[in-house]
């Protein structure tokens, strides 16, 4: 397992590109299932859970051609059995359910894995799948599904979990809906822009839908659907990450390739705790500097537009030397605070209790070993770790290259002294 080595002491300066999301390339390459034409990706991110979901669509036997962040498939024949060694490895492999069951009315895909950040029940994206006709069978750690004679049927339903929202049961929905017959209405919708962006796909490809972005999804089905091409968005989480690094520790950091209206809740938060945040005119770029005198914030994560349960550990480690008293409540994935542990062994002050993070700045943290636990709480202990005393070593760095492209590559553009250890 490889390690990054980073020598803290360094301000970051100077610019970079936002690669495309992770989280919208993920459902998108599933939903080339739900054609036999050829379909072009531009900007899918080269990371460890994109290449996962490539191995599993040429294991369910698609065409993948990959190149310089673009992505050519065609799945003219295939199958509908997810093989588990691969869906293990990435919790967002759940997502083939709905192109399988539409294009082939059945699908047999593995319980998936992923990051343990606390419990994620698999049990909205079986309840939409039923309502739309599907019968399924839980054994063996598989879940098999089948759609009826005739196939899928639209239906409406209401896809409310205990914690809000759920965003990949209403992309696997919306991807199953479009080939049902007749109209899918989806209540309590995921709002995301990564969903936007699955529906912005699908209706090149000539699915009709209508509402994304908002509450309640309309899908009419259609016969079929044909090949197309399409830019994956930016990622908002990769934007945001950067932006509380430039605002713990830089002399100022610019970011291009990202979008404004996507960053509000992260750009709310740096601007009340006194940071300079400062867009171009076309709300394509983003300039982030340190405030002289920065103060500590309270947040709430809380489904989109709120503020996005993947970036608090980021502000965690930002909030870990600003002066004064933050807390930090995630009410989606409670138990998701491992990261502070981590902090704490370079000298953060944070007390965890009840899904709640109170974290009181500390004037320096100390370069330590570390491990990383989750995807998120990887890029908190390397925002840490620019800032602190001497150099830290953040071990299991694979969760970090599931979902930030190239990240050690990004930090030396911006100065940063960093190094990746390869294991022999």
């Amino acid at each position: 397992m490889d390690t990054l080595l980073v020598h803290g002491g360094t301000r970051l300066k100077g610019a970079i590109n936002i690669s495309g999301s992770k989280n919208a390339s993920l459902p998108i390459l599933a939903a080339t299932l739900l054609t036999e034409e050829t379909v072009i990706i531009s900007r899918v991110p080269d990371v460890s859970d994109t290449n996962y979901m490539l191995q599993i669509l040429s294991a369910l036997g698609a065409e993948v051609e990959r190149s310089s962040g673009t992505v050519r498939i065609k799945c003219a024949n295939i199958v509908p059995d997810a093989p588990y060694e691969l869906v293990r490895r990435m919790r967002a492999s759940i997502c083939v359910m709905g192109p399988l069951l539409a294009r082939l009315n059945r699908a047999t895909v593995s319980l998936p894995g992923g990051c343990v950040i606390g419990d994620r029940p698999v049990d909205l994206h079986i309840k939409g799948l039923a309502a739309l006709g599907a019968d399924c069978d839980v054994e063996g750690g598989n879940m098999d599904l089948k759609g009826p004679q005739g196939g899928l049927v639209g239906c409406e339903l209401d896809l409310r979990g205990k914690h809000g929202p759920t965003v990949l049961g209403t992309d696997n929905i919306m991807m199953a809906a479009c080939l049902a017959k007749g109209t899918t209405i989806i209540e309590s919708a995921a709002c995301e822009p990564e969903v936007v962006d699955l529906a912005n796909f699908l209706i090149s490809m000539g699915a009709k839908i209508e509402g994304a972005g908002t509450r309640r999804i309309t899908i009419e089905g259609v016969e079929k659907l044909g090949g197309t091409e399409h830019t994956v968005i930016a990622d908002r989480i990769e934007a945001g990450t950067f932006m509380a690094g430039a605002a713990a520790y830089s002399e100022g950091v610019t970011l291009h390739r990202v979008v404004e209206e996507d960053l509000a809740a992260a750009t709310q938060v740096l601007r009340n705790c006194g940071h300079s945040v400062e867009f171009s005119n076309e709300g394509t770029s983003v300039t982030v500097k340190p405030g002289e005198n920065p103060i500590g914030a309270q947040i709430t994560t809380a489904p989109y537009p709120g503020f996005p349960t993947d970036m608090q550990a980021q502000f965690s480690a930002l909030f870990a030397t600003t002066p004064g008293i933050s807390v930090i409540e995630d009410t989606i994935f409670p138990q998701r605070f491992m990261h502070c542990a981590e902090l704490s062994r370079m000298g953060a002050n944070i007390k965890v209790d009840n899904g709640t993070a109170v974290v009181t700045g500390v004037n320096q943290l100390s370069g330590a070993p570390v491990m990383a636990s989750d995807l998120r709480a990887s890029a908190a202990l390397v925002l840490a770790a620019l800032s602190a005393k001497g150099t830290t070593a953040i071990n299991r760095l694979y969760h970090i290259d599931r979902g930030y492209e190239h990240i050690d590559e990004k930090l030396l553009l911006l100065g940063a002294e960093v190094e990746r250890v390869r294991e022999k």
